[in-house]
């Protein structure tokens, strides 16, 4: 606040009534001032007319008067406290530092944007995101999380924001360019790509990690090997010292047996009789170095980190497609006559008796199938179903043209996608290949995510315990 202001006392500009800085003050003839509400309310609810403050008494209502001076003086005290109030405000907030987004609006020191604007292409700090926040024209702009170069974000055909990304040519479009240039393509939201080339990124890490744990344990092994060999060099290094020691003595005897030097040979008989100092080499043993505790230790330890990762990735995968989870109930029309359902749709068996239903055209026939009741035409859904305890089901998704009548043979030409079946209890298959596979546990629940124009939509195993 202005030194001016710091020299006006705070009390001087408060409503002895409401106890807040006057609004519209009025002066009583006494030389009272109060808010001119405040005193009115006041005395319409007393019958005897008196200050509120010293007490004095009027015969009759007074009539108020504005104190031009003082109602100036009230005026200049609010703006500068509000300016204060803005002031700290801003001070509290951090400037934006090297890396950090500033904002775009503020002057001088530029504070740390908390939004950026996809419509005005603007970033905005907290003092400045407050008309986004409240304007009612404004609330309705797309908000994100600060980025700099937001022109980089608009569709340079179309001027129009990045919203969308198309599968089909792996670029991020506009809503136009949807419409124009990549129309029957297989779009997703930005966010729903970004989520998922996130998890992509955490399987690729997670498969790093376990290569460098294989890594690390054939170095261990090399290391260990290296060890050994430098043993077996140091051994025969020293046994070639020896077997050279042993020559030259040899040599040495040698020649003094052809000596004919009495004296030579009687002075040079008991150093030469007595044995040289040798190693014991049959208790010398070169052990290769043993692996197996390593190798399992180092097994365990890679299994359970990869297992880990495993679990993260799947917890996170899982909690990214249930955000799409949809209801599904089972439609009757579309039974076969061996079908029987549940009362509330959900459960389905095959029955050994035919019954004796209509022949409508959305009937199956001959294969003993049953479609769900809701359709889905653009976007994600996902569904589970519980398989716990069956020896034989095939599940998946159709398209509503499918045949219905006679022999059907399931498969994607056919208008049948994200196939999956079970055969044999555990022999399982899935999708266009159809190949078979066997796995050692049993399905209990099974999920699908299925995206619109995708051939075959992506099959969970929901309770797969890693």
């Amino acid at each position: 606040m202005s030194s001016g202001t710091s020299l006006r006392s705070e009390d001087q500009f408060l409503c002895s009534i409401c106890l807040d800085v006057f609004t519209d003050p009025v002066t009583t003839p006494c030389g009272h001032n109060f808010c001119q509400t405040c005193i009115t309310q006041h005395w319409d609810g007393n019958v005897l007319y008196k200050c509120p403050l010293c007490k004095e008494h009027f015969t009759s209502r007074p009539q108020l008067r504005v104190n031009t001076l003082f109602s100036e003086m009230v005026a200049q005290f609010r703006h500068e406290a509000q300016q204060e109030a803005i002031s700290s405000s801003i001070s509290e907030q951090q400037a934006a530092k090297p890396g950090e987004v500033p904002c775009d609006v503020c002057t001088g020191t530029k504070l740390k944007a908390l939004k950026s604007c996809l419509v005005c292409l603007l970033s905005y700090c907290q003092t400045h995101l407050e008309s986004h926040l409240t304007a009612p024209r404004l609330k309705k702009h797309q908000l994100m999380e600060p980025v700099e170069n937001l022109e980089d974000r608009m569709c340079l055909q179309h001027d129009k924001p990045l919203e969308l990304f198309c599968r089909t040519d792996q670029r991020c479009v506009c809503m136009f360019c949807s419409v124009l240039d990549h129309k029957n393509h297989e779009l997703v939201p930005m966010r729903e790509e970004f989520e998922g080339k996130k998890a992509e990124l955490r399987k690729t890490e997670a498969e790093e990690s376990a290569e460098r744990g294989l890594k690390e344990l054939i170095k261990e092994i090399e290391d260990k090997q290296k060890t050994a060999e430098k043993q077996a060099e140091d051994f025969i290094k020293d046994l070639e010292q020896e077997i050279s020691e042993l020559m030259k003595r040899s040599s040495e005897v040698k020649q003094l047996s052809w000596s004919e030097d009495h004296l030579h040979l009687l002075q040079s008989f008991s150093s030469l009789k007595a044995a040289p100092p040798t190693k014991n080499w049959t208790e010398v043993r070169v052990r290769p170095p043993s692996y197996e505790g390593t190798v399992v230790r180092a097994a365990a330890q890679l299994e359970e980190k990869i297992r880990e990762k495993m679990k993260k990735l799947v917890e996170a995968e899982m909690k990214r497609v249930q955000k799409f989870a949809v209801d599904v109930t089972l439609d009757p029309d579309t039974a076969h006559p061996k079908v029987l359902l549940s009362d509330d749709g959900k459960q389905v068996k095959h029955g050994d008796l035919w019954q004796d239903l209509p022949d409508n055209p959305e009937r199956f026939s001959e294969c003993v199938n049953v479609l769900g009741y809701q359709s889905f035409s653009s976007g994600r859904f996902y569904f589970e179903v519980q398989v716990k305890g069956k020896t034989g089901w095939t599940l998946g998704v159709a398209r509503e043209s499918i045949t219905r009548k006679g022999e059907i043979r399931l498969s994607p030409q056919n208008g049948f996608s994200g196939l999956f079946w079970l055969r044999n209890k555990n022999e399982y298959s899935a999708c266009a290949d159809l190949q078979s596979v066997s796995i050692s546990w049993s399905l209990r629940r099974w999920g699908c995510c299925g995206i619109m124009r995708r051939v075959c939509p992506p099959f969970y195993d929901v309770e797969l315990q890693l």
